[in-house]
């Protein structure tokens, strides 16, 4: 780590702390040439990678914009869509993966997003999944309607009966 005063090339760490929940190490630095001190935040970096091989850093806002437009027209608004970002983010950073392959983006997002709208999931589901009839639709719905009937079984069980 590079002095920031006098860019000598070595640094003295004289304390650490955790920063952000967890996500990142706040490290307070002395340099030996000039005496000054001065602070460092440190990250672990989330690499996605994409089905042609090329790498990019992970970005929040990617997903933000991919919801986004799965979401236009419905009655959900930028909180709500924040929160799920960061969900997904949380969730692909605990795998503890430095690379993410995109597909597994993908599939991190479908949870949530189907638990937020259910027609903003079929969306976003259709182009994640590359849909192309009216029979992959057709099933997607019928497995919602599924899911659907096995939590209202689970709330009937979890409640007592009316007599």
């Amino acid at each position: 780590m590079h002095c920031p005063f006098c860019r000598h090339p070595d640094s003295r760490v004289i304390d650490s702390r955790t920063a952000d929940d967890g996500s990142a190490i706040r490290r307070r630095r002395q340099c030996p040439n000039c005496g000054r001190r001065f602070s460092t935040v440190e990250t672990a970096s989330l690499t996605v990678v994409k089905r042609s091989g090329v790498t990019e850093p992970f970005s929040r806002e990617k997903i933000l914009g991919g919801v986004r437009k799965a979401c236009q027209g419905r009655p959900v608004d930028e909180d709500s869509l924040a929160k799920l970002a960061q969900r997904v983010e949380e969730t692909l950073r605990s795998s503890g993966l430095a690379e993410i392959e995109t597909q597994e983006i993908g599939l991190a997002i479908l949870g949530p997003l189907q638990e937020l709208d259910e027609v903003a999931y079929l969306r976003f589901a259709s182009v994640y999944r590359s849909f192309e009839s009216l029979e992959d639709f057709e099933a997607a719905i019928t497995q919602l309607r599924a899911a659907h009937a096995a939590g209202s079984e689970d709330e009937d069980l979890a409640s007592p009966a009316q007599v």
